[in-house]
């Protein structure tokens, strides 16, 4: 495992990906509403990524044909924008975006209500959430990753949800993916050391239902088995010498 630590340079020109990214999901989080196509808010995307001096970083990574993942209800990650798919009252959407900038990538991934929707699903979009901040509460320099991984699992355990095991968190930065991945359920390992320089996205996976998922013949949009609701909260974060910094957040 090759994890790299960050210079100022490098953090600087990460921190502001981040932040323009952040602005990104803001403006997509005000589209959503009934009626409207997956594609549309995908072409609205990465017009306004492209518009903050960005690149779509998830636009043909590895063959993904789309620049903003949009997930709807069952639909965990990577669901492909369809003009034939329309947003309805009471499902949830997880929007998943990020932009290279100036040769720097950043990460962020928010699930919305569109229109009114259940409690039940409001509870797992705001647990989910809750997850992610309890997970960072971890993330400080000379803690270690399972700490992180831990402090997730705890904080949704007590509700009965399922954490997704086939996707995890991980590095950021001249790539998307970079060490180390970060699993959103319990570990045993301790894993490596958080050092001050350190850039991660942290994204919790969340289904009502069980935790096991599958792949449709898209061979991208993953989904959950049982055909249960599911939610997802991400963040880019930097280990700092004291809190973590969220850098992906208006």
């Amino acid at each position: 495992m090759a994890i790299i630590i960050k210079t100022e340079e490098q953090i600087k020109l990460i921190r502001e990906s981040c932040r323009r990214l952040a602005i990104v999901h803001k403006e997509l989080e005000e589209m959503i509403r009934p009626g409207i196509s997956t594609r549309e808010i995908d072409i609205m995307g990465d017009s306004l990524i492209r518009k903050m001096g960005g690149i779509p970083n998830f636009l043909h990574y590895n063959g993904y044909p789309a620049s903003i993942c949009v997930s709807v209800n069952d639909e965990v990650v990577h669901g492909i924008p369809s003009k034939h798919r329309i947003l309805q009252e009471g499902d949830i959407v997880s929007l998943d975006a990020g932009m290279i900038y100036k040769g720097y990538h950043s990460d962020e991934a928010r699930t919305h209500g569109v229109g009114q929707i259940s409690p039940e699903a409001r509870k797992l979009i705001d647990v989910t959430r809750e997850s992610f901040f309890e997970g960072i509460k971890k993330a400080k320099a000379g803690n270690h990753l399972f700490e992180i991984s831990n402090a997730i699992a705890a904080c949704v355990k007590p509700y009965g949800y399922g954490i997704v095991r086939d996707l995890v968190g991980h590095g950021v930065g001249t790539k998307l993916h970079e060490d180390p991945q970060i699993p959103n359920f319990a570990q045993i390992k301790r894993g490596p050391k958080l050092r001050v320089g350190m850039t991660l996205a942290v994204e919790p996976m969340i289904n009502i239902g069980r935790a096991d998922v599958e792949w449709l013949d898209d061979d991208w949009t993953v989904v959950t088995e049982d055909g249960s609701l599911s939610a997802h909260y991400e963040n880019t974060i930097l280990i700092t010498d004291g809190e973590p910094e969220i850098l992906t957040k208006c």
